[in-house]
């Protein structure tokens, strides 16, 4: 099955038996953020929707979307019990022919279906709330944000669709955390570059798929809404923004256009992040809101992170493996399976088989050099082929049983990190630390016989053409 939009993903979750409706009237603070930690507690960790909130008659929230493995499950058309190891070849299975992705334009998008560009108050248009208690302000935390290139505004595949957090910070400003490594940041540096304003364009409550693959890390050259396609089997539908000429999800049910506000940084945080704490308060860019659409009975769709695990740390799971697990095997095809699901992979587990003896540490050595590794994959594991590396039970006995401290524990010191790990100190950098768990590969033994050379015998032989030669020249 594949979904044209958030609301055929839902319908698909409520026949699975993994949606919950809360007709209850509710306060946006602190109920909706309870329920959002409530649902992804729950085993099985059901979407929710709240469709009662005070004063915001007619305004529907989601949470909890893609919550569980359940509703990963679902969204690949599999089981809802489907493990984890399956769900993750199935997702590589899908990722096979990016290429085969569509794209269609359409008019009259839903999205669009009602316009505000005059008197924008996003406190008024959207039911806002706080992720977590301790948060400088209300998030949108599961926005795909859109944007081009400068450079070269008519590549599509150059368009961007990634996922950053966004905090509301007036009726029509947000504030945007894009870090250095991120497509959008390549984007921003060569506007600012012209002191230009750079058009973004937000969209809220998209198709799970897409969704998906904005927070995946992929090539700068690599279009999402293709990706995304060739994910789910049919066209990603876009239309022309209002006020700008970037590419909307034609079905979001909210995009928020703006620009965002060349040379100029402004407070951002704190936020309780994807490791379970809260990032401080740095100096990030503005949006200022020129337009707000979306349709006649919107859904906002946001998503609770924090202590895993989350709604985040699914969202990103498969996301995160199946690209890392693609770029280790274009060059070492012994590489059978990644687990990077833990908070980005920030710990990451590989499965390979051992060419030779050391190996192991090269498939880490590369994974720590791939784009997403370089600043993420600060903990890398290795485990034989036959060992699940989504099954902790096998991985802790190849732990166990086959690291020997002295030759298998390898740490690299400052190395690219992570800024919103904890660990990363001063925020940025880190260190790289290896642990190879496969069973040991003996080096190849060269068998070498070494021949002395017979000095006198050798000399008698040149002393004799020396003297021929001095006899033919007459000396």
């Amino acid at each position: 099955m594949s979904f044209r939009d958030l609301r055929s993903y839902l319908d698909k979750l409520e026949k699975g038996g993994q949606l919950v409706y809360i007709h209850d009237e509710i306060l946006p603070e602190p109920e909706i953020r309870k329920y959002a930690r409530a649902a992804v507690d729950l085993p099985g960790g059901p979407a929710v929707i709240m469709d009662n909130i005070k004063g915001y008659k007619g305004k529907r929230v989601a949470v909890n979307v893609h919550g569980s493995w359940a509703n990963i499950a679902l969204m690949l058309d599999m089981p809802k019990t489907a493990t984890l190891r399956e769900q993750f070849y199935e997702f590589d299975r899908r990722w096979s022919n990016p290429e085969a992705g569509e794209v269609k334009f359409i008019q009259n998008a839903p999205c669009q279906e009602v316009v505000i560009d005059k008197d924008i108050n996003l406190f008024n248009i959207i039911p806002l709330f706080r992720v977590n208690r301790f948060d400088g302000g209300c998030y949108f935390a599961k926005a795909s944000i859109i944007s081009k290139d400068p450079d070269e505004p008519d590549n599509f595949d150059k368009e961007n669709v990634g996922m950053y957090r966004l905090q509301v910070q007036g009726p029509d400003i947000i504030g945007m955390q894009a870090l250095a490594f991120h497509d959008l940041s390549i984007q921003l540096r060569k506007a600012e570059e012209r002191n230009e304003p750079l058009p973004v364009a937000i969209a809220l409550g998209v198709d799970p798929y897409l969704s998906t693959v904005a927070c995946t890390p992929l090539r700068y050259d690599q279009s999402e809404y293709k990706f995304a396609s060739a994910l789910s089997g049919i066209p990603q539908e876009v239309t022309k923004a209002v006020t700008c000429d970037l590419d909307v999800p034609a079905n979001a049910e909210y995009v928020i256009e703006g620009e965002i506000i060349p040379r100029q940084r402004f407070a951002e945080g704190p936020f309780g992040e994807m490791p379970g704490s809260y990032s401080g308060v740095r100096r990030q860019v503005r949006i200022k809101v020129k337009a707000v659409t979306h349709r006649k009975d919107p859904i906002f769709e946001n998503l609770y992170v924090g202590r895993p695990w989350t709604e985040h740390d699914y969202l990103i799971a498969l996301s995160t493996c199946v690209p890392l697990y693609r770029q280790l095997k274009e060059t070492m095809p012994e590489v059978v399976a990644v687990n990077a699901i833990y908070q980005h992979g920030l710990t990451a587990i590989v499965a390979t088989g051992n060419r030779f003896g050391g190996y192991a540490k090269s498939v880490a050595f590369r994974l720590a050099s791939t784009p997403h590794g370089i600043s993420y994959c600060k903990n890398i594991i290795l485990v034989d082929a036959d060992v699940d590396p989504f099954n902790l039970v096998e991985v802790m006995w190849a732990m166990s049983t086959r690291v020997r401290a002295d030759k298998d524990v390898i740490v690299i010191p400052n190395t690219p990190g992570m800024p919103l790990d904890p660990a990363s100190e001063p925020p940025g950098m880190g260190n790289k630390l290896i642990i190879d768990a496969t069973t040991p590969v003996a080096p190849e033994k060269v068998m070498r016989e070494v021949r002395m050379v017979e000095k006198i015998e050798e000399a008698v032989a040149y002393q004799k053409v020396l003297a021929e030669l001095q006899s033919r020249a007459g000396r």
